[in-house]
């Protein structure tokens, strides 16, 4: 089925308008599928600037880009018109240095992390791999810093790293955020597990309560990002804050990574996940703040209309 002509003109005019497209299921701050994930979290580290689009939310859009590039599956990358590929070739790509180079960017740093793991820690992982013929142990870690050993096949392009007796592969990025990684082995209230402390990870999100939200605004020590819907705010608005949404998402994102930030929403489910979106661009004094605008409205503004 050919794409339809006003689909395939929306398409176009998107590809001429921005240099690097990627359509996905949600969106760059809230993906909703792993695949979608996996590939901004690749573009993230290495760009600020580009544009996604929510197939989920236009369903022309979703079959059109299909049927425009003959590609059957979600994510679909796009580089100056042309189509790049899917989550599992941008990711490859991103490891290999392609897609770096593709960007005009320079190539990754590729020298390997020091890293230490402990003789129980090292003793739990030869057992695990004593069945893994031909496969490599990988330590996955994302934007929010969160790591995830896998077992998967050796391409030729991982960083690799000997720590007592153990081989590890890296892809750029996440060599880049094990600096100093140690491995080790724990007992937890849901039993006994490696353990990972990454010292590169930057500072978590912060809890932040409205009463010193209140006096932060006050001082002028905080910028409050309001991460609600047009129609939230129309109901109760927030004058000092920031309005976060496509238009202003490029522009905040390069704010100086000390800026202190905060995020609302309704009740602080929403605001977090854009926290942590911030985080993982390097922002190192992020806040959320707890129970949202309609905590502010109970215990520092009751004028403000509750929904």
């Amino acid at each position: 089925m050919s794409t339809v002509q006003p689909v395939r003109q929306r398409i176009e005019s998107m590809l001429a308008e921005h240099r690097v497209v990627l359509f996905m299921k949600g969106t760059r701050a809230a993906p909703s599928c792993g695949f979608s994930a996996a590939t901004v979290g690749a573009l993230n580290d290495l760009l600020d600037d580009y544009v996604t689009v929510d197939v989920l939310a236009d369903e022309a859009i979703r079959q059109g880009i299909k049927d425009y590039g003959n590609w059957p599956t979600i994510p679909q990358l796009y580089v100056d018109g042309e189509l790049v590929g899917g989550a599992d070739i941008v990711q490859g790509m991103a490891a290999s240095g392609e897609l770096h180079e593709l960007l005009g960017l320079p190539q990754p740093d590729r020298s390997p992390p020091d890293i230490t793991i402990s003789d129980e820690a090292a003793a739990q992982i030869r057992v695990a791999l004593a069945d893994a013929d031909g496969m490599g142990l990988f330590l996955a870690i994302d934007g929010r810093f969160q790591p995830q050993f896998q077992l998967r096949e050796i391409q030729g392009n991982e960083i690799r790293v000997t720590a007592n007796g153990i081989e590890v592969s890296f892809d750029p990025a996440s060599a880049q955020r094990a600096r100093g990684a140690h491995i080790g082995w724990a007992e937890t209230a849901q039993g006994e597990g490696l353990s990972i402390d990454l010292p590169a990870a930057p500072p978590k999100v912060h809890a932040l309560d409205v009463q010193t939200l209140k006096r932060l605004l006050g001082e002028g020590a905080i910028t409050l990002i309001d991460v609600r819907s047009a129609e939230e705010r129309a109901i109760a608005p927030f004058a000092a804050a920031e309005v976060l949404d496509a238009a202003s998402h490029d522009r905040l994102i390069k704010l100086d990574k000390g800026t202190p930030l905060a995020f609302l929403c309704h009740h602080g489910n929403s605001s977090r996940r854009a926290a942590e979106h911030f985080r993982e661009h390097g922002f190192r004094v992020v806040h959320n703040v707890e129970g949202g605008i309609d905590a502010w409205s109970r215990e520092v503004d009751p004028a403000l209309p509750r929904y």
